[in-house]
This record gives structure tokens, sequence and C-alpha cells, in this order.
């Protein structure tokens, strides 16, 4: 899970996949703005065929946050 949310934040924000840590701070780190994070949750959904309430995405601060919130997601599918 960690390496498709990478790699969609690396396309994204232009960046080298390999700066991106699950401990990577999406704002300040990776320097995504509240579009950016837009982008990657509608790519997200997409993908996964779920809908993120903006109650979780107000939680997400780290890639690891959202990492997480994805496989617990991804369990309840399954």
């Amino acid at each position: 899970m960690f390496d498709k949310v990478q790699a969609i934040l690396a396309r994204q924000l232009r960046l080298d996949a390999e700066k991106i840590t699950p401990e990577s701070n999406i704002k300040r780190d990776l320097g995504a703005d509240s579009v950016d994070i837009l982008q990657l949750l509608m790519k997200v959904e997409d993908m996964y065929g779920i809908v993120i309430p903006d109650e979780a995405l107000a939680n997400f601060e780290t890639v690891q946050d959202v990492v997480s919130y994805l496989e617990k997601q991804e369990g309840s599918i399954n």
C-alpha cells in the first residue's frame, strides 16, 4: 500500500519517490498544499472504490496516516 501512495505522490508532486517515506509530513516535508492532498485522495478513492470522509482527511498529516487509513479500509472491503 505504501508503494502505491508513494508513487501517486511522487508523480503528482514531481518528487523523487526515494525522498518519500512513511514518516514524511505531506505538507511540510513534501510541499503539498490542500489541492494536492485532495487530488491524491481523489485518485486513491477512484483506485479503491471508496469515499474518504472529511473527518478522516483532516487527520492525514503523514504518508503513513494515509497508508494506515487505506489498509484499514481495504480490510473492511475484503
